[in-house]
């Protein structure tokens, strides 16, 4: 099995499981991921977690196959691997990768397709491509120009330097970096409160912000959708638990509906 999978308490758990090849991903194991993705949203999960087994969290594409003379690089990218990362952003509910080792090209681009990224301190993370005369991928350019704007994004394009996971970090590029031992524990607590909180509520601000990096969205659009928002979740059960709590001077307990 490429892919492991565990669902507990609304949080699926997601594990690359190549550790042989530092998990670098092939079609099968695509195709494996996007499966255990779906299998989340039908279990209902409220938030997803995504980490790799062994020493790192992806390398990228497995090029042990590749044939540079023959292979047809614009059908493996899209046909395999941008359909994937497309279905990691597309998930509805809240995201996490925990990310150690080598996080490189298409394991990279896995990472930059969840909502909240935290490495390792020493994670080793880019995509050296131009050691090997390819073009950066999976999104990554978009993520780069964004989060590090595009003085850096080019810097880390054109020599291929990979960052330390403190440096990510520092840079803005991830969420945060902790020590390597407690990174697996601490997001897996993050995203269990998370799951564990009014995820209704935040599968509509997901849809929000995203709308926003869309780019094209102003105040007025932003206040707008807020609004409907806002409306599409009152009365439900979360929001009526929350109220009542806040009311009350308790902790709620919510179900994600």
């Amino acid at each position: 099995m490429s892919i492991r999978y565990d669902h507990r308490d609304g949080l699926a758990e997601i594990i690359l499981d190549r550790p042989d090849v530092l998990n670098s991903l092939d079609a099968g194991m695509a195709a494996a991921l996007i499966d255990a993705l779906r299998r989340a949203e039908a279990d209902g999960a409220r938030a997803v977690m995504l980490r790799g087994e062994g020493r790192a969290f992806s390398a990228g594409r497995d090029l042990r196959g590749a044939d540079p003379l023959t292979e047809d690089a614009r059908a493996i990218l899209a046909d395999v691997f941008n359909p994937l990362i497309q279905r990691v952003a597309d998930v509805a509910v809240p995201t996490f990768a925990a990310v150690h080792g080598a996080c490189l090209g298409v394991g990279l681009g896995i990472a930059l397709a969840c909502d909240v990224i935290v490495v390792a301190d020493d994670a080793r993370i880019g995509s050296p491509f131009a050691r090997i005369g390819a073009v950066l991928d999976s999104g990554a350019h978009l993520a780069f120009a964004e989060r590090i704007g595009s003085h850096r994004a080019l810097e880390l394009v054109y020599t291929g330097r990979l960052l330390s996971g403190a440096e990510a970090a520092a840079w803005g590029l991830v969420n945060a970096a902790v020590p390597a031992a407690e990174l697996v524990g601490h997001v897996q607590q993050m995203a269990a409160e998370v799951a564990a909180g009014p995820t209704a509520a935040f599968r509509q601000s997901k849809a929000i912000v995203r709308r926003i990096a869309g780019g094209g969205v102003d105040l007025p659009a932003v206040l707008a959708a807020e609004a409907d928002a806002q409306g599409s979740v009152a009365g439900g059960a979360d929001y009526v638990e929350g109220i009542t709590a806040f009311l009350e001077k308790r902790s709620p307990t919510f179900r994600g509906e």
